[in-house]
């Protein structure tokens, strides 16, 4: 028997204990914790997603959250290439996704705000909502006001690049093809942005729950690991 042995057999019982007592479920986090895991992980959801679509093409080379040309047009798209339409379409599909990214870094104070509206005894229930149920709770709190304050902005934007001209001027083309489309151009890049916001978000909670401990957070972890 090697005379390392007793050595390394203590060792793992030190782990061991170590790792009991390290070790959380859900009964033993405060709700004050648990709100405050939340807190965190919405911060650091946010942080990360303004800063990857709140940048030079952040929606565009996201082919996750890239926005595309509504249903309608392209569905209409064979028959507008053929009247010369193609690169037009191309454009659009560019403008669209430059005003989303104008319009995201509007989202963090409101994202970050929308904490304080969480009660303190419901936060282990929305921890418990599955993968995306703090996502879903911040997104119910706040896409009516994040519309409010994408709108203006995306229509800044539309209107410097004179992008509402050349949707409306595709849409004139589409609507004599007995076809009609009811969002206007700035709704529709503010309802996608908002999506694409969310996914991203969305995202990083679940890479939160996966790898709690590898989030760089001490309440992050002890919060989500308690979870899982």
């Amino acid at each position: 028997m090697s005379i390392f042995a007793p050595a390394r057999t203590v060792l793992i019982a030190m782990c061991l204990v170590t790792s009991g007592a390290m070790a959380f479920t859900l009964a033993d986090i405060s709700n004050a914790d648990a709100a405050s895991g939340l807190k965190a992980a919405l911060e650091k959801g946010s942080v990360a997603a303004v800063g990857k679509l709140g940048i030079a093409n952040g929606f565009l080379n996201n082919e996750q959250v890239r926005i595309k040309l509504p249903p309608i047009l392209e569905q209409a798209r064979p028959l507008l290439q053929m009247t010369g339409r193609g690169q037009q379409l191309d454009e659009l599909v560019v403008a669209m996704n430059h005003a989303a990214e104008a319009a995201v870094p509007m989202a963090k104070p409101l994202l970050l705000n929308a904490v304080k509206s969480m009660s303190v005894t419901d936060a282990k229930q929305i921890l418990t909502g599955g993968d995306t149920s703090v996502t879903n709770f911040f997104r119910n709190k706040t896409s009516a006001e994040l519309a409010m304050k994408f709108l203006p902005i995306v229509k800044g934007v539309t209107d410097r690049s004179d992008l509402s001209g050349k949707y409306n001027s595709v849409m004139g083309q589409v609507s004599r093809l007995g076809l009609s489309q009811q969002l206007s151009v700035e709704e529709y890049v503010t309802q996608r942005a908002l999506d694409g916001l969310f996914k991203v978000i969305g995202d990083e909670e679940k890479a939160i729950r996966s790898d709690p401990l590898g989030s760089g957070s001490k309440i992050i972890g002890k919060v989500f690991s308690a979870v899982r």
